[in-house]
């Protein structure tokens, strides 16, 4: 008995001894190579544009052409705009004559004709895309920049707190001013990539999400947000005084800075694969100047000032990288 007993303290004495080196090795790990670094976020949008309504012009009522046409009651014979326009120059009618009636039956035309056109095609900012079958690309671009781009850092910080993510308008022009400030700063270019999906509208948001929160999964934390108008800040305990995040190893060297940003565009955006620094200049001029924007996203880290990549967290967590 007493030897059964000894034998059962010995393999727990060694199965404890086991789960401490277990926990010892997991522990141990450096912060390094875990998500530990601020990030920055700004953008919006959305893949639901409402549909535009062609209704006809408030213009015409019971009692005749309503705006610009009142004298001319004779025309009002049961509302519409077939019959009133058509019947005197028809021959059918009394009053101005024909050449009057030509004139608005070309103008209405012209106005049924431009509408139809917008309904079944779509045409710059009123394209329709509210069926499955439309063509949307949505395109990611990545540039790493070097840790001395301080005021690029800085200055993304500054956009991120004044702009205007809750309209079409400022979401357009929060893409241009981020290009602009990548483009006025090519001495601190390291890296760059670019990929572009062209999908169905119903994929294309899947693969936006996608892109975004592959980016998003690598930060410790959101320091600071601007997504659709709602500013949002990481609280004063949630980053150390020296810029990093609680537990981050700030002892080896921190090298990098890198900037993501991800688009959904209407219809077809090609763009070249980054192999230099002249590509990665095409790929920036091409994504800013982008037309009908549907959604945009634009994430940086470290955002916090002082915290920055290392060689090691960048090669782990961006692998798709190019040197240019």
């Amino acid at each position: 008995m007493r030897n059964q007993l000894m034998t059962m303290v010995k393999k727990i004495s060694q199965a404890l001894v086991l789960l401490g080196l277990i926990c010892v090795i997991a522990f141990s790990q450096p912060a390094s190579a875990q998500a530990a670094y601020s990030g920055g976020r700004m953008g919006g949008g959305s893949f639901r544009m409402p549909s535009r309504s062609y209704s006809m012009p408030r213009t015409y009522s019971g009692g005749g052409y309503s705006r610009g046409y009142n004298n001319y009651n004779s025309y009002s014979y049961g509302g519409g705009i077939g019959f009133p326009f058509l019947l005197p120059f028809l021959g059918f009618g009394g009053g101005l004559g024909g050449i009057f009636s030509l004139l608005v039956l070309l103008a209405v035309a012209n106005f049924l004709v431009q509408n139809f056109r917008r309904l079944n095609l779509g045409s710059g900012n009123d394209l329709e895309i509210g069926t499955g079958n439309s063509q949307v690309t949505v395109a990611k671009v990545q540039v790493g920049l070097l840790a001395q781009a301080k005021g690029l850092q800085a200055e993304l910080n500054q956009l991120a707190n004044r702009a205007d993510t809750g309209t079409a308008t400022g979401r357009s022009q929060l893409l241009q001013e981020t290009t602009l400030a990548l483009l006025r700063h090519p001495e601190y270019w390291a890296y760059g990539w670019s990929e572009s999906h062209v999908q169905m509208l119903g994929q294309a948001e899947m693969k936006f999400n996608q892109l975004a929160l592959e980016e998003r999964s690598k930060f410790a934390a959101e320091t600071l947000s601007n997504f659709n108008a709602q500013v949002k800040t990481a609280q004063a305990q949630d980053v150390n005084p020296n810029g990093s995040l609680p537990g981050t190893l700030m002892a080896s060297p921190s090298e990098y800075i890198v900037v993501t940003i991800v688009v959904g565009v209407t219809g077809k955006l090609a763009l070249p694969e980054v192999n230099g620094a002249e590509e990665l200049r095409q790929v920036l001029r091409q994504i800013g100047s982008v037309s009908d924007l549907l959604a945009v996203e634009i994430l940086w880290t470290p955002q916090s000032l002082g915290d920055t990549l290392n060689q090691d967290d960048l090669m782990a967590n961006y692998p798709n990288l190019k040197v240019v």
